[in-house]
């Protein structure tokens, strides 16, 4: 790393840092459905509108169960809703290419995965999706999956927070007389319809209209023009897409959805115009992840908990960059048997105006934030350089994650880490008062274990299917990596690609699709069980053998609880693919 590498890591964890307070602060806001902000005079009325034409009452808290149910019905209708508009999009106006509508295993994929907020793409989104497509089918689940994620993160933030709260109810008999009362026990996690009313209408477009004005300004496109086609210097004709980019681009970024409007993503001049417009993009896939552990402390009355949250995910971020970077810094060695001068380090499949650094921080933040968006083909990568943004996925997506998702995947680790910690000191465990008792350290374990055999099931079913090896386009360890990779993206929700598989056929749309909804839906569900059994707990005050929850030593239990799970689970298929291709 050169000094201006530093300089510019530095500056990006400064501003980081800098931004995570007051975005926690206005999510505080947002997140409370009788909060204010500075935008009320004008989404107020829209936000009421749109209450009443969902039928809805912001403030009738719903019970895990409820809210889970209408998150699961409402990503349901996303589906079938893109599905039909990707099958019939050459029908459907905007669409300048006459391009064809999707085959079925292909629009399914394309369905579920911007559903999921995984925004996997086994497509070329310039040459296969119309402006319609683009604009209506998948930019509209890049605002509502990003908000679905705040959303479970809040309520899960909510069971953790809140004590249950008794409710003294009467009935009466036929002449009227009360009888005795009876006591029942409430405990809700919030309002799914108000989480994404909110949150949309007031955290995510208005950022994103302010975000895709300063795109534009960096030289990205925004218009609805036809293909422009030109004539190259050697007299071959070359088709330059065109389209309503910089909004697309504004929300995939910020609501960290990584779908590309174009096939090269932001590898693309247009995507990605300026050396500042690849930072604040940077900057914006980290911004409300991070905004979201000071809102965690704030609603548990524990600022100093939030910060060692933060500092976990800080620590192991920076320490993916270092390694990632070092190892595309020294170059291939096979170039260094050849004789090749190393100097510039490993640039195969990485633009020229970004280098090696930029290229490997990118990486590294796109996959600790489960956001997919690429400037550098990570197949390309060295082995051990292509190891890390593997591994930030398998690690859960919790290093940041995606919005909402990071919060509420590391908030698990938390449980688990806590739960060590009391076995070490003998006592139930307890978490800011409430006792982790077997129910919630169970359904803990069952995420982390949803999450990896979905991962490492499909894998090897891929390994020793001939559909799987077909996709191919490298043999040994490489290969083995591509389908581990894919798999990994699929059910973190990350969407990024060792870019070397063919996964547009049946078989590998399908079973992507499939492990995109175990990774988002399936561990949901777990997660807002845990929220359920933590809201109806009464908080005990702590004691003299209470772990506390904050400073270095609860940071560093989190960071190893998290890489020991992550070793565990997934360093033999590690050693299968990126590891000995490294030695070999």
């Amino acid at each position: 790393m050169q000094i201006n590498d530093w300089l510019q890591f530095a500056l990006y964890l400064g501003l980081l840092t800098l931004i995570t307070k007051p975005m926690g602060l206005y999510l505080m806001q947002v997140l409370d459905t009788n909060g204010r902000t500075w935008l009320d005079p004008v989404l107020k009325p829209l936000e009421r509108i749109t209450y009443k034409l969902l039928g809805v009452d912001p403030q009738r808290e719903q019970g895990w169960k409820p809210y889970t149910f209408a998150m699961l019905a409402f990503s349901f209708v996303g589906v079938v809703f893109t599905y039909a508009i990707l099958r019939l999009q050459h029908l459907l106006p905007w669409n300048p290419q006459d391009l064809p509508g999707l085959s079925h295993h292909l629009a399914f994929n394309t369905a579920v995965s911007f559903t999921t907020n995984t925004n996997w793409q086994s497509y070329g989104g310039e040459a296969t999706m119309s402006y319609f497509s683009q604009m209506v089918g998948l930019t509209f689940h890049n605002f509502v999956s990003a908000a679905v994620g705040i959303g479970i993160a809040a309520a899960l933030v909510r069971g953790i927070s809140r004590t249950n709260f008794q409710v003294r109810s009467q009935s009466t008999t036929s002449d009227s007389k009360p009888t005795n009362s009876e006591v029942r026990f409430t405990a809700t996690v919030g309002n799914f319809w108000a989480d994404l009313v909110r949150v949309t209408y007031y955290l995510l477009l208005p950022i994103c209209v302010v975000f895709a004005l300063f795109l534009v300004s960096q030289g990205m496109i925004q218009n609805f023009d036809p293909y422009t086609k030109a004539k190259t210097l050697e007299g071959a004709e070359q088709v330059i897409a065109q389209g309503p980019m910089a909004s697309q681009v504004a929300i995939k970024m910020l609501g960290t959805n990584g779908g590309g409007f174009v096939n090269a993503n932001a590898a693309h001049p247009f995507e990605n115009p300026t050396p500042l417009s690849n930072f604040i993009q940077m900057l914006s896939i980290f911004s409300i992840g991070s905004g979201l552990t000071y809102y965690l402390g704030r609603m548990v009355k524990n600022q100093a908990h939030g910060w060692a949250v933060w500092a976990a995910m800080m620590v192991l971020f920076v320490g993916g960059v270092l390694v990632c970077a070092h190892f595309e810094a020294a170059g291939n060695p096979v170039h260094h048997q050849l004789g090749i001068a190393a100097a510039d380090g490993n640039m195969e499949g990485k633009e020229v105006r970004f280098g090696v650094f930029n290229s490997s921080l990118f990486a590294t933040i796109t996959t600790a934030a489960s956001c997919g968006a690429v400037n550098s083909m990570h197949d390309s990568f060295t082995p051990i350089g292509g190891l890390v943004p593997l591994f930030m996925i398998e690690l859960g997506e919790v290093v940041i994650g995606g919005v909402g998702a990071g919060l509420y995947g590391m908030l698990v680790f938390v449980i688990l880490a806590v739960f060590i910690a009391g076995l070490m000191v003998g006592r139930t465990p307890e978490y800011l008062g409430k006792k982790i008792q077997a129910k919630e350290v169970k359904l803990a374990m069952l995420t982390l274990l949803i999450l990896t055999l979905s991962i490492l099931g499909f894998t090897a079913w891929a390994c020793v299917s001939e559909w799987g090896v077909a996709g191919l386009n490298n043999s040994g360890p490489h290969g083995f990596s591509e389908m581990l990779y894919a798999y990994s993206s699929a059910t973190g929700n990350n969407g990024s690609a060792f870019a070397g598989l063919t996964a547009n056929t049946p078989w590998y749309n399908t079973t992507l699709g499939l492990a995109m909804l175990i990774g988002r839906f399936l561990m949901i569900v777990p997660i807002m069980a845990i929220a359920g059994s933590l809201a109806a707990k009464q908080a005990v005050p702590p004691s003299a053998g209470t772990f506390p929850v904050n400073g270095a030593t609860f940071t560093l239990l989190l960071i190893g609880t998290v890489l020991l799970i992550g070793a565990l689970n997934f360093l033999p298929a590690l050693a299968l693919g990126p590891i000995v291709e490294h030695f070999l």
